[in-house]
């Protein structure tokens, strides 16, 4: 169980702060519209997460075969293409300078944060990386059973739990710690770290187009 739990914190340390479109969003989130608009943000990363596990614990024999067959190039594709269209928005999009004020009242608004929620949903479920990181996940974590269709012992339910608890929470640490960089952040600093992660998400969708292109 000790081996388990250790390995669980490493890799859902390493996938909390591998940087990606989810990571720079995450803590611009912060920055410009508080704690706990930025916990509704990653609360739709994790459900899109949780999803996608689900997935991957069920069919995990199936999307093995989907992700690495004839039809990994066409969720390469679409994925790609989707975050090409989220990042065109997301770099055209004038971000305003909310006064601490317009924060709390935004914070206080629930529709708000279901559309924050949504938009971290749907930013992550987009990826078809996300599933491919999951499946070697749990492939890693099912005790010699990389691979075998065999089905997925109570080991590896318990490794993506401590995955999942370790994420969630270097996420909340990275939140909170990019939040109190708040007062030293200007309009310009904001504006180009929005165009920077606009810039980002459209360069992970190229990426995806072309490897789902020349993987046909």
């Amino acid at each position: 169980m000790l081996d388990i739990l250790l390995k669980g914190i490493i890799t859902g340390f390493i996938l909390s702060i591998m940087i990606g479109p989810v990571f720079f969003l995450l803590l611009e989130t912060s920055i410009r519209k508080g704690i706990r608009a930025a916990i509704a943000f990653d609360i739709g990363v994790f459900l899109s997460d949780l999803i996608y596990i689900i997935i991957a614990l069920i069919f995990y024999s199936e999307v093995s075969k989907i992700t690495s067959g004839e039809y990994g190039h066409i969720i390469s594709i679409v994925g790609g293409a989707i975050l090409i269209i989220f990042g065109l928005v997301t770099l055209l999009k004038k971000p305003k300078d909310e006064s601490k004020e317009a924060d709390k009242q935004l914070n206080s608004q629930t529709k708000d944060m279901i559309l924050l929620g949504l938009k971290g949903f749907l930013l992550n479920f987009a990826n078809p990386g996300v599933i491919f990181y999951w499946i070697t996940v749990i492939a890693l974590g099912a005790d010699g059973k990389k691979n075998t269709g065999e089905a997925i012992d109570e080991s590896t339910y318990w490794y993506i739990l401590i995955i999942m608890v370790t994420f969630f929470s270097v996420d909340l640490l990275k939140i909170v710690g990019a939040k109190k960089l708040r007062p030293f952040i200007t309009d310009n600093l904001l504006i180009g770290l929005n165009r920077f992660i606009g810039l980002v998400i459209i360069g992970t969708g190229v990426l995806l187009v072309i490897k789902g292109s020349l993987a046909k």
